[in-house]
């Protein structure tokens, strides 16, 4: 297991991916990393389609402009939101992206790569998505995370920038 600072700091958007499955113990603990995400009020308002039938997945990256690595994945998960559940408008965002942040870190931790595929706010995405996963009224996608064995490294920028930082007050 992996040290959770080099996990947060190593972390890259992976694009390129193997063919192999990611296997069903690990789909497992990706949702389960993603169910154990902060929420509002603790309502987890999350719902996740796993996905990982080549139909499908070609089909998203006819919707989706930013989806190619999806020829090579073999697992997306759709991570929508209830809106019947949330108590304060809009907080699904933050719950949801909460989720998708521990998923992509425990993609990591398992030596799996992953990249966010930003579906909300872009109304045709969020439609076409809607339509191909037969997603009922209330339940609205936020993104699909590209899973899978990385085939690329990537180089770890710097990104603490202290001129960033602001103690106490601007």
């Amino acid at each position: 297991m992996k040290d959770i600072q080099d996990i947060i700091i190593n972390r890259r958007s992976i694009r390129k991916y193997k063919t192999d499955a990611v296997s069903q113990s690990q789909i497992e603990k990706l949702l389960e990393a993603a169910m154990y995400a902060p929420s509002a009020n603790n309502l987890q308002p999350w719902h996740f389609v796993v996905v990982t039938e080549r139909n499908l997945l070609n089909s998203i990256m006819d919707i989706h402009p930013y989806a190619k690595m999806l020829k090579n994945a073999p697992l997306a998960i759709l991570v929508c939101a209830d809106q019947q559940i949330e108590k304060t408008e809009g907080y699904w965002v933050q719950d949801c992206s909460a989720a998708i942040q521990n998923i992509m870190l425990s993609a990591y931790g398992m030596d799996l790569g992953s990249v966010w595929l930003g579906v909300y706010p872009r109304q045709e995405r969020m439609l076409s998505i809607k339509k191909l996963f037969n997603l009922p009224q209330p339940i609205h996608p936020l993104s699909i995370i590209a899973i899978g064995h990385p085939d690329e490294q990537k180089e770890l920028p710097e990104r603490y920038l202290k001129e960033r930082i602001h103690l106490n007050q601007w």
